[in-house]
């Protein structure tokens, strides 16, 4: 397993800069952030730039305000239309895909109101249409993309990976895969490790963070267990961290990559 971090966390002006910070500290690529507004179609040529200088870049996560999950019909199709430039540009980069969840912070049935204005069916079938629809961008665009279950206070709609997997399993496409966050799981999944391996097949991108959000070995998570999982089901992709700092932000940022090479 290999280990990348976002680009966010990497001290450094530029994404050379940031690779050359994150190669000392051990890691083997940067995950970039996708923002709306086809900001990140605008970046081709600084992310083709440093492509040329050797910066590894496998993978970007969506970072916008809303998502192909929405409730309004004009924000979903916005979303997909920056999912589908962020897919295409990924693997102009010779990336591997792209990590977006179905929504975040629109709905929680864990808090007031407790009641979507959108019923399950519907929401149903707002996601499959939209998994259908990237995934055969994806698909053309030899990349993929990952759904990421997110805990019940930011999603009201795929929460668990076998959530995940039943919805794949129906777009029957190849191209899209679970991305799994260990700390999302960590407050759904009654047993980690076993999800993992339930959802093996559909599992295509791996994101860190420890129990509090913060980087791996600042919380609680059994990494041991997790760890042991991945190995157990072959995988062999990157390992992104997608998390807060707590502490000196470049000495946690450092301490990553020794902290994961103790289980892998």
């Amino acid at each position: 397993m290999k280990t990348a971090c976002q680009e966010q966390l990497l001290p450094g002006a530029t994404l050379q800069e940031k690779w050359e910070f994150a190669v000392a500290a051990g890691y083997d690529g940067i995950e970039l952030r996708g923002k709306g507004d086809l900001s990140f179609r605008d970046r081709l040529p600084e992310l083709r730039r440093a492509q040329a200088d050797g910066v590894v870049m496998p993978t970007v996560c969506v970072d916008m305000l809303h998502f192909f999950g929405a409730f309004d019909a004009d924000l979903r199709a916005d979303a997909i239309t920056q999912l589908k430039s962020q897919l295409s540009v990924i693997a102009e980069l010779g990336g591997l895909g792209a990590q977006t969840p179905a929504s975040y912070g629109m709905f929680s049935r864990r808090l007031p109101p407790f009641e979507p204005p959108r019923d399950e069916a519907g929401d149903r079938e707002v996601l499959l249409d939209g998994l259908r629809t990237l995934g055969e961008h994806a698909a053309a665009e030899g990349v993929e993309l990952f759904l990421e279950p997110l805990n019940r206070y930011e999603d009201h709609m795929v929460n668990r990976l076998e959530q995940a997997a039943e919805l794949i399993q129906e777009v029957g496409l190849d191209s899209v895969r679970i991305g799994i966050d260990s700390y999302h799981m960590n407050i759904e999944e009654a047993d980690p490790s076993a999800a993992v391996v339930a959802a093996a097949p559909y599992i295509g991108h791996v994101q860190l963070s420890d129990s509090n959000r913060f980087q791996p070995g600042a919380g609680h998570l059994d990494w041991a267990a997790f760890f042991g999982a991945l190995d157990a089901i072959g995988y062999d992709r990157y390992l992104a961290v997608e998390c807060r700092l707590t502490g000196d932000p470049v000495e946690a940022v450092r301490s990553i990559p020794s902290v994961v090479r103790r289980y892998v």
